[in-house]
């Protein structure tokens, strides 16, 4: 039994030296050599966070486990200006913004915000894929941002109201809207003769619920998930704005990685960006024909005389004269003439 039990001891003692050998051997294979954060706010289901997964699967693949990307959406890491700051010291590596909120920033990048610009998504890829989207680019470059080649869609936006349906700029008269705290927005709904109010998201239900408002605008999936269905009848589907997420990188951890890396990750990027947009094409219909069952009811007006609106209002030579003649000229080439 004695001698048995020493055996056993020294055969317990021999396994605890080689596994503390083998073990930093096993951790080296398996371990990462980068792991990037990449922060969003949009919900985890929402199609972006799918392909991001789907993304982050693919390049730890293709890297052979040297990349690891690991995703925070919703604004578990902050809200979207606290993640620009982040982006910028380094804080996070990778974060999906809105051209309309990087402008705080950037001011080029709110351009494809220009009220009724785009009519349709062909004419929104070929700019954004072009040479609006190349100013741009360069732009956030010049502030010190790695961006993507590709950006990823957030949609068009729509009119609802409890009130009556927008058929006409005439309808906008007087109308209390809420809006998000941004120039652009304010400036373009006061050229409609409007009443907006600048209110944060979180508070949006409760305004239009007592009627502190009696419309917003947004694109159909947040519609759809904040429930404004419940506290508005009708919605219009005015396509007044198209938004879109440019994919941030902070620059010295971009730098850091190496070229054979760098080209895998930038490769999937680009590639779940394009997936992303197909994604939600398709999700705008079976949106829209979810929010008529739950009772919204729909109207598609006439976009051009709300063109002719903020033309005669002189929105679009207000806002010419901001982003100057350059960044208008390459915008009207994808658009026509807007004023």
């Amino acid at each position: 039994m004695q001698v048995s039990r020493r055996l056993l001891l020294k055969a317990s003692a021999a396994a605890t030296v080689a596994g503390a050998v083998s073990a930093p051997h096993i951790a080296r294979a398996t371990q990462a050599e980068f792991t990037f954060k990449f922060a969003n706010n949009l919900p985890d289901s929402h199609p972006s966070n799918l392909r991001a997964r789907e993304m982050a699967a693919a390049i730890k693949s293709e890297t052979g486990g040297r990349f690891d990307l690991q995703i925070f959406p919703f604004n578990q890491l902050g809200s979207d200006t606290d993640m620009l700051s982040q982006i910028r010291s380094g804080g996070v590596e990778f974060f999906t913004m809105s051209g309309l909120i990087l402008a705080i920033l950037v001011p080029a990048a709110s351009i494809n915000g220009i009220g009724f610009a785009f009519p349709d998504y062909a004419t929104v890829w070929k700019a954004m894929d072009g040479e609006l989207g190349g100013y741009i680019r360069g732009e956030i470059a010049k502030a010190g941002l790695v961006v993507m080649d590709r950006i990823w869609d957030n949609g068009f936006r729509q009119t609802t109201s409890s009130t009556h349906p927008i058929r006409t700029p005439e309808d906008f008269k007087g109308f209390k809207i809420r809006v998000p705290v941004s120039p652009l927005w304010t400036s373009m709904f006061k050229a409609f003769d409007a009443a907006p109010a600048s209110i944060n998201f979180n508070e949006v239900y409760s305004a239009l619920q007592t009627k502190v408002v009696e419309g917003q605008e947004n694109p159909l999936a947040l519609i759809n998930t904040a429930k404004l269905y419940e506290v508005q009848k009708f919605c219009s589907m005015t396509n007044h704005m198209w938004d879109g997420y440019w994919f941030l990188a902070n620059r010295r951890a971009w730098q850091s990685l190496p070229d054979d890396i760098r080209d895998i990750v930038a490769r999937n990027i680009n590639g779940a960006a394009l997936k992303q947009r197909a994604d939600l094409e398709t999700l705008n219909v079976t949106t829209r024909d979810d929010l008529a069952a739950k009772g919204m009811a729909f109207n598609q007006p006439d976009t051009a005389p709300f063109r002719d609106k903020l033309r005669q209002a002189g929105f679009y030579t207000e806002w010419k004269g901001k982003y100057g003649h350059q960044a208008w000229a390459i915008l009207e080439s994808a658009v026509g003439k807007l004023g």
